[in-house]
Formats: structure tokens, C-alpha cells, sequence
């Protein structure tokens, strides 16, 4: 079992390595074990599993994000400010466009 740094100290006293994300991403990368329990936010699962498709990656729960990223503060803030702002490649937005169009039509309905 790998977890993030930042994890509850009861949380890291259970792991068997505790790491960054960059850190988690190498040791994933050269262990020989097959399979890996992950305690850290959700989306570093993704990137695992790529990286390593032979490899199955196990998030301890499905609700964990990083508390860094998401706060009630910086909802407020972005809310109020409209920030911050995004810039997507034209190429992805004209594609992912057409996407969100179609979750808001259902949403109207």
C-alpha cells in the first residue's frame, strides 16, 4: 500500500510507503507487484493505469480529492472572480463543446 505525503497520520502509519505524487508514479513503475493499494485522491488513478496497464491499481476509496485542491474559499472565489481562467486548444474545445452542449440540452429537459 502507497499513500500520498499528506495523508492523516493514521492513514500513513498503515502504508508500506509513503510518497509524493512523483514519487508514487516511479514506484508504481518499478515494483514488481502486480497489484498496488493507493491512498490518495482519485485522480492519480487514472495516470497509474495508463502508465502501467499491466499493473492494477486499487484506490483505497472512490470520495477521496486532494484537500488542496478543492476548498470552499476557492469555489467563492472563482465564483466571484470568474478565475481562474482556462485556455483549451481550439482543436479539444470545438470537440468537447459539442459534449457539454448536449449534457446542458438534457439538463433543460
Amino acid at each position: 500500500m502507497i499513500v500520498h505525503l499528506e495523508c492523516r497520520l493514521e492513514v500513513i502509519a498503515l502504508a508500506d510507503e509513503v510518497l509524493i505524487t512523483g514519487g508514487m508514479c516511479r514506484f508504481d513503475r518499478q515494483t514488481q507487484a502486480e497489484e498496488i493499494i493507493v491512498g490518495t485522491e482519485i485522480g492519480i488513478i487514472h495516470r497509474l493505469r495508463k502508465e502501467n496497464p499491466s499493473k492494477k491499481s486499487i484506490l483505497v476509496s472512490e470520495q477521496t480529492i486532494c484537500p488542496k485542491l478543492i476548498t470552499l474559499e476557492k469555489i467563492l472565489w472563482s465564483l466571484e472572480e470568474i478565475a481562474p481562467e482556462v485556455k483549451v486548444p481550439e482543436k479539444i474545445r470545438v470537440k468537447d463543446k459539442k459534449a457539454v452542449d448536449r449534457m446542458l440540452e438534457i439538463g433543460r429537459s
